[in-house]
C-alpha cells in the first residue's frame, strides 16, 4: 500500500473506460444469508453464468471465504482462466469493494483503494459490520501484486463512478453527496478527490439514479459510457413510473454537459424493464437477516436496469429479467447489439442477482490490460 506516493493524477495514471481491453475481472463468491436466499444456490448459478460469459475472453479472479472456497472451486473448475483464491468479505459486491484499476501511457498498471462503509455507514448503511469488505481492496492488490494508492478515508464505491478513459467521470449527486459518504466535504471537494485519484479532469454530475436503488442510486445502474463521448441512459416513457422524473433529470443534465475534451455527449436511451421486478413472499422466506441489517419486504420494487451490464473483451454481458419482461429483455439486446457492433451480446438471467440488491456490473470489477 503506497500511502506516501504522489497522486495518480500527478503520476500520470488514470482510469480507463470499461469498454477498453481487460486483462481480467474480479468477482466474489456469494454467501451472505441476508443478500442471497436459500443458501445462495440460485445466486451461485447466476454468478457462474456471468463468469462463463466473461471467461470466454478474459481471466476471472474469484475471491471466496473459507466456508465456501471448495464450493467455488468445484463449481467453477470447468471454466478456463478462472482462479479462485482465499478472500474473506462481508458480501459479494466486487464492484464496490475491489480496488479501482488505473493505467498510464507507459503501459504500467496501478490501483486505488477506497474507504468502504456499506453504502452509508451509521447514517444509512445496509449492514452494521463491513470491516472485511473494507479490507478487500488492499487484500486483492497484495494478492495480485499491484502497487496501490490509498484514498482512505475518502468513501467511494466502484459502482458510483464511470470513466470514459479520456478524463471524464460520471457520478450521481444523490449518491456522492449523501451524508453517509463524505459529509464534511463539499461537492467541489469531492470532485477534486475524484479527479486526483482517477486521473480525471472533469466530473459530469447526474442528479439521480434508479428508483429504489439502495446504494443511494449508483451511476452504474442508470448511465454508462459505451465509448468516449457516448452514453446509455436508463429510460422510461411511462410518466406514471417514479423512474420517469429521475431519468428526465438525468437526460437534461447530460444534454447540457460537456466532457473533458469539450464534446457534447451522444445519449442513447436504454429502456428499463416494462414491468417492475419485485421481491416475492417465496424470496423472503429464503433470507436470513442479521440484527442491524437492511431487510427485504414482500412486494418491494427492485432497482432493475439494463444499464447494469459488464463490458468483457468480447461481449456485453447484459442482465435479463424474464417473466413479464421477456419483450423488454429482447429490446435491450437489440439496442445493445446496435450500439456495440463487433461485440456479442450475452444476456444472463439475472433476477437471482438482483434480489441481492445489484446486478451484473455490481458483482464485477475489471482489471485493464496494459
Amino acid at each position: 500500500m503506497e500511502k506516501e506516493m504522489t497522486t495518480p493524477l500527478g503520476d500520470g495514471f488514470y482510469m480507463p473506460g470499461e469498454f477498453e481491453p481487460h486483462e481480467g475481472c474480479i468477482l466474489i463468491w456469494p454467501k451472505r444469508p441476508g443478500s442471497w436466499p436459500y443458501g445462495a444456490k440460485a445466486a451461485r448459478r447466476a454468478f457462474t453464468r456471468v463468469i462463463e460469459a466473461i471467461g470466454e475472453s478474459e481471466n476471472v479472479y474469484v475471491a471466496a471465504g473459507a466456508s465456501v472456497i471448495e464450493n467455488a472451486r468445484e463449481t467453477l473448475k470447468h471454466i478456463p482462466g478462472v482462479k479462485v483464491f482465499p478472500g474473506e468479505t462481508d458480501d459479494a459486491w466486487a464492484r464496490d469493494v475491489a480496488p479501482t484499476f488505473l493505467v498510464n501511457k507507459k503501459g504500467e498498471r496501478r490501483c486505488v483503494n477506497w474507504e468502504f462503509n456499506a453504502w452509508g455507514g451509521t447514517y444509512n448503511g445496509l449492514y452494521p459490520s463491513w470491516e472485511k469488505d473494507n479490507a478487500f481492496g488492499k487484500l486483492f492488490a497484495e494478492w495480485y501484486g499491484t502497487k496501490c494508492y490509498d484514498a482512505a478515508p475518502f468513501v467511494l464505491e466502484g459502482g458510483a463512478i464511470h470513466s470514459d478513459g479520456e478524463g471524464t467521470v460520471l457520478a450521481t449527486k444523490q449518491c456522492l453527496l449523501s451524508p453517509g459518504r463524505n459529509p464534511s466535504l463539499s461537492q467541489n471537494e469531492i470532485e477534486e478527490m475524484l479527479c486526483r485519484f482517477l486521473g480525471a479532469k472533469k466530473v459530469i454530475w447526474i442528479p439521480r439514479g434508479i428508483y429504489g436503488d439502495e446504494t443511494d442510486e449508483h451511476v452504474d445502474n442508470v448511465c454508462a459510457f459505451i465509448k468516449p463521448g457516448e452514453v446509455v441512459l436508463a429510460w422510461t416513457e411511462n410518466k406514471d413510473d417514479p423512474q420517469y422524473e429521475l431519468s428526465l433529470a438525468g437526460l437534461k443534465a447530460l444534454e447540457q454537459a460537456r466532457d473533458a475534451k469539450g464534446r457534447a455527449l451522444k445519449i442513447h436511451k436504454l429502456p428499463i424493464p416494462d414491468c417492475p421486478v419485485r421481491i416475492t413472499g417465496k424470496d423472503l422466506e429464503g433470507f436470513a437477516f442479521e440484527p442491524g441489517e437492511d431487510v427485504r419486504e414482500a412486494g418491494e420494487r427492485l432497482a432493475a436496469s439494463y444499464v447494469n451490464f459488464y463490458f468483457s473483451n468480447g461481449a456485453v454481458v447484459l442482465p435479463g429479467f424474464g417473466g413479464e419482461n421477456k419483450k423488454s429483455d429482447r429490446r435491450a439486446v437489440e439496442i445493445m447489439e446496435g450500439l456495440c457492433p463487433g461485440r456479442k451480446v450475452i444476456q444472463i438471467p439475472a433476477r437471482d442477482i438482483l434480489v441481492g440488491g445489484g446486478n451484473i456490473h455490481c458483482i464485477t470489477q475489471q482489471v485493464p490490460l496494459v
